[in-house]
């Protein structure tokens, strides 16, 4: 059984090439495998953990090659749907830089997950289960929410990305309230600073993350960008700083953060809100390191690293590489 599982959308994503095209003039796009929680399975795979997805894809050419591509990974797919008569979900995007890009996804496959198909036993044996907003955007957030409802009965760890995507809510009040139902659910709660904004009407990363962890979770980790990640347990609070790279493709980074704190959790497994600040500030600076190494590559999948690759690349790290201004 897996230590850890991921539940959501698993897509191919089409960039606009060359970079800059906007969608409405595109002609030519490269296609890569994602999808938020296809990511964090295939990265906390590459870091030895083991890692199954439960998600729907279409019983088509492109659903067969994210099976098969999961599974090469060395994550577990046997709970994937692979769904007749429905195309697997595309994402479209156009990348205006490392930070911006216009986003549609073309919903198909990935609605119909169905909480008929769980499995209790599989899920309350899982030590994490992780899952974000764009699940509870469709008819899956009830797969989404008995697969919480089970973990949390087995005193697991639900570790809820908000992920925002505007398009995909209409409402924005509506948006707004699924995530709040999302935070109350988890025990670690992981924003970006465009979401921690949007939820808590603040951009300073102290305040948010008290706010967010007032809805609920043990641990609300923001990340923000070069200017690294903040981190509040309730008991102590920290900001990290992030690595000078040269940011290539955004896409992905939180995923590969979020995967690589959560490797390093499970190596004590250590209640979230018993952490101290030196524990958490090495686990945060590992992953600010697994979302460096992403971000010089195009293609979230395929730059997620490997946890030799973190390593390496902080022993070479110095104080120079590091963002000292505090955001």
């Amino acid at each position: 059984m897996p230590d850890a599982v991921c539940l959501g959308e698993a897509v191919l994503d089409f960039f606009s090439i060359p970079d800059g095209t906007p969608l409405k003039t595109a002609r030519r796009f490269e296609c890569f495998p994602g999808g938020a929680p296809a990511n964090v399975a295939v990265a906390l795979s590459r870091l030895g953990v083991q890692t199954g997805f439960i998600g729907a894809v279409g019983k088509d050419p492109f659903g067969k090659s994210l099976a098969d591509l999961l599974h090469n990974e060395g994550v577990e797919v046997r709970l994937l749907q692979q769904v007749e008569h429905v195309p697997t979900t595309l994402a479209f995007v156009a990348k205006d830089s490392a930070d911006e890009q216009d986003f549609i996804i073309y919903r198909s496959a990935d609605v119909c997950l169905e909480a008929e198909s769980l499995d209790a036993s599989y899920l309350k044996k899982a030590k994490i289960l992780v899952y974000n907003s764009v699940t509870l955007s469709s008819d899956g957030r009830e797969a989404a929410m008995q697969a919480v409802e089970w973990v949390n009965e087995s005193t697991g760890l639900v570790c809820f990305d908000a992920n925002w995507r505007p398009f995909l809510w209409p409402d924005l009040a509506r948006g707004k309230q699924e995530i709040h139902r999302g935070i109350e659910s988890a025990t670690l709660v992981k924003v970006n600073e465009t979401e921690l904004e949007l939820l808590t009407g603040t951009q300073e990363p102290a305040s948010g993350c008290r706010h967010l962890l007032e809805w609920g979770g043990k641990l609300c980790l923001a990340t923000l960008g070069e200017q690294g990640s903040y981190y509040d347990n309730g008991r102590v609070q920290g900001w990290v700083p992030g690595f000078q790279v040269h940011a290539v493709d955004g896409t992905g980074c939180g995923d590969a953060f979020l995967a690589a704190f959560l490797q390093q959790w499970l190596q004590d497994e250590k209640p979230l809100e018993q952490l101290e600040k030196e524990e958490l500030n090495q686990m945060v600076t590992f992953a600010n390191a697994a979302g460096a190494l992403t971000v010089q590559s195009q293609s979230a999948m395929a730059s997620l690293p490997f946890p030799e690759t973190i390593d390496r690349f902080l022993e070479r790290s110095t104080p120079a590489d590091l963002r000292v201004q505090h955001p």
